[in-house]
């Protein structure tokens, strides 16, 4: 019964993920065509009335079939009038577990069938018939799995606050990892890319939330975000080296190139790994919004990495390097260090980059001198009130 409900969950995002990629200006004709058939297939073969509503009148994702709407809208009817006969039977006649069963029915109904709202004020009835703590947070992972499927982050932030909540009442570790799987994945959709990275290693060896995302994926996405997010120490200890990134680092493409070349400081190598990667990441959902903030974000840290190693160097070295033009690496640098990403300038006559990294005993300094006069005026106003 349970792998029946996570196969259902996982069926929803695989929609969710095609009716993002329909909707992708970059996806072909032919494919888009194709793409709208599944959907439709996945639609009619799971009766899912509301959605297909949703998608013919709201985004003209699909085209109206009258009949075909009538069919679905006449079978949900059918199957949730048995469903509220099963529930008003075991309220007058069974225990409480079979009451709570049978509304927990009547929730994967609804989300079986795309009915978002229905299906979130069913959770919170059968959590009201609910008891053990367990059986709550179950009820808030298929709420974060609707929150998923529609991209609601109010939802999916809430959600996770609540299943924190119910953890102080007490729960198991089993749930705490899935949480930590679910909690990564909203981080890393909503920019937070060094949290995300911190929640997904925790994660790595542990992982078990197969109804939100494969472990391939789940791997993919603890790269690219440690990528940007650890050291280069920390990315070799907690990332290259782990054994279960490298079980599957080759079964995704040029994920190894990308993490590896980076750490051996092959730096052409890289940039070729990273073009190849830019399809996967335009293409993923959760990572499309953030898409040239990550693409900016990885730059960065391979020039920084490359300026590390040098006071000066010279133009045609970075750009051999890299496999680029001077003309290139010229527009790249200026723009990063214009933005304060790169501390470094760029000597245009003699066609030399000449490093000049904050001093961390200076910048302290600065920092206390700041923190000093702000503490002297707070004082200073205070002073004056008191005087008054």
């Amino acid at each position: 019964m349970e792998g029946r409900k996570e196969n259902q969950v996982e069926k929803k995002l695989v929609l969710a993920d095609k009716l993002f990629r329909i909707n992708h200006p970059d996806v072909s004709d032919m494919e888009r065509i194709g793409l709208r058939e599944e959907v439709l297939d996945a639609v009619i073969s799971h009766d899912m009335a509301p959605l297909y509503e949703a998608l013919v009148l709201n985004n003209n994702e699909l085209e109206m079939d009258p009949k075909l709407l009538a069919s679905l809208r006449d079978k949900n009817a059918q199957e949730l009038k048995k469903i509220d006969e099963k529930v008003a039977d075991a309220e007058e006649n069974l225990g409480e577990s079979e009451v709570r069963e049978a509304h927990l029915a009547k929730s994967l109904f609804f989300i079986r069938i795309g009915d978002k709202e229905k299906a979130l004020e069913q959770l919170r009835v059968t959590e009201s018939k609910t008891v053990a703590v367990g059986q709550k947070m179950d009820l808030v992972f298929y709420t974060l799995q609707m929150g998923f499927v529609h991209m609601d982050f109010g939802l999916i932030s809430k959600s996770i606050d609540k299943a924190k909540n119910l953890f102080d009442e007490g729960g198991d570790w089993e749930r705490k990892n899935r949480l930590k799987v679910y909690e990564g994945l909203f981080c890393m959709s909503t920019r937070n890319f060094k949290k995300a990275a911190d929640l997904f290693l925790d994660s790595i060896s542990t992982f078990t939330s197969y109804e939100l995302l494969s472990y391939d994926t789940f791997i993919f996405y603890t790269v690219l975000t440690s990528i940007i997010s650890l050291d280069r120490l920390s990315l070799k200890q907690k990332v290259i080296d782990a054994p279960e990134v490298l079980t599957v680092l080759e079964k995704i493409p040029h994920l190894s190139e990308f993490m590896n070349s980076l750490y051996d400081c092959e730096y052409k190598s890289f940039v070729m790994a990273l073009a190849g990667l830019t399809e996967q990441i335009k293409f993923d959902r959760y990572l499309n919004p953030h898409f040239r903030y990550y693409m900016r974000k990885v730059r960065t840290v391979v020039y920084s990495q490359f300026l590390e190693s040098y006071k000066s160097v010279t133009m045609e070295a970075m750009a051999t390097a890299f496999g680029a033009t001077v003309e290139f690496i010229d527009l790249e640098l200026s723009r990063f260090i214009a933005a304060g990403n790169l501390h470094c300038k760029i000597d245009k006559v003699a066609g030399v980059l000449e490093t000049n990294r904050p001093d961390a005993m200076n910048a302290l300094y600065q920092t206390t001198i700041k923190q000093g006069d702000f503490l002297l005026n707070r004082n200073q106003k205070l002073s004056r009130i008191i005087d008054l």
